[in-house]
């Protein structure tokens, strides 16, 4: 376990220096892998699953991909736009201008 705090700590540290934002830390537990994976000359069948939640812009992911692909405990990593949809403020009610709008209908 203390390795892996050490990998999620280097992690959220190289986003930070790239200037990212990370708004949250979800552990999602070990697991079986979907298939054996090879890295770093080291077989692996079981791995831990985390999810950071973070704010960056696009240009930093290309540097933190190749820096999470160097580090000998990430196995595999994977970066996701997660989509903000965005919200129109309400404008209230607007007035109608009835004479207008029967000169429109004549």
């Amino acid at each position: 376990m203390p390795e892996t705090a050490a990998t999620l700590r280097r992690t959220v540290e190289a986003l930070l220096e790239r200037g990212a934002v990370v708004r949250n830390l979800e552990n999602m537990g070990e697991r079986m892998l979907p298939y054996k994976i090879v890295k770093h000359d080291q077989h692996h069948i079981r791995g831990g699953y985390f999810l950071v939640d973070f704010d960056s812009a696009p240009t930093i992911i290309t540097s933190l991909l190749d820096h999470l692909k160097r580090d000998i405990d990430i196995i595999r990593s994977t970066v996701l736009k997660h989509r903000i949809e965005q919200t129109q403020e309400c404008m209230g009610i607007m007035p109608v201008n009835y004479e207008d709008e029967l000169q429109k209908k004549k």
